[in-house]
């Protein structure tokens, strides 16, 4: 079976998730950790969401980054790709917007021409996607914890000053910071 014949489950169950990410990610060894990194984030956050949404938040959590795999390269920016493929194979709606919006994306689409196509996706605005978001900003390469400044810095630096994520930084950072403080607020309140 190649990866991208992976088919999708009936709901985002957690098991099919984590196989399906670590079957298009475990040739890419820092994506992989990174994503089994905010899927272990994620449950540790699943106190600042409604119950009948945490399986939801690890599956997107395992899934977010799925886009990186080559042969899922569409448009090129991952979020979207990771979205487009797991809308192929029947991933239920609201996970695949939840994979194509993750940390800020729409910024990042806006600037490279994309949100036409990422509009297909609604954008929600939700202790949900703000969990994803901080999960995914609290987890650096390989898996490492990380400070959300920090996390914002190693993306900067990784990807280079004439780079999307440079060009998108004043928007994305104050939107990630917010995301931050709300999740904060909810951990601190469970």
């Amino acid at each position: 079976m190649t990866a991208v014949a992976l088919s999708a489950p009936t709901r985002p169950e957690l098991s099919h998730a984590a196989y399906t990410a670590e079957r298009l990610l475990r040739d890419l060894p820092e994506r992989w950790a990174h994503s089994a990194g905010v899927a272990r984030r994620a449950r540790e956050l699943a106190a600042t969401v409604a119950p009948a949404e945490r399986e939801l938040l690890v599956a997107a959590a395992w899934l977010h980054d799925v886009g990186y795999h080559a042969e899922l390269a569409e448009t090129g920016f991952h979020p979207l790709d990771g979205a487009l493929w797991l809308h192929r194979r029947g991933w239920p709606e609201r996970l695949c917007a939840l994979v194509a919006h993750h940390s800020g994306a729409r910024f990042a689409a806006a600037a490279r021409g994309l949100s036409p196509e990422l509009a297909r996706y609604p954008f929600e605005a939700s202790p949900l996607t703000d969990a994803l978001t901080y999960a995914d900003q609290t987890v650096g390469p390989y898996g490492r914890p990380m400070a959300v400044g920090e996390r914002i810095a190693e993306v900067l630096s990784r990807h280079g000053a004439d780079s999307v994520q440079a060009r998108i930084h004043h928007q994305r950072e104050p939107y990630l910071l917010a995301v931050a403080a709300r999740v904060e607020r909810r951990l601190a309140a469970a």
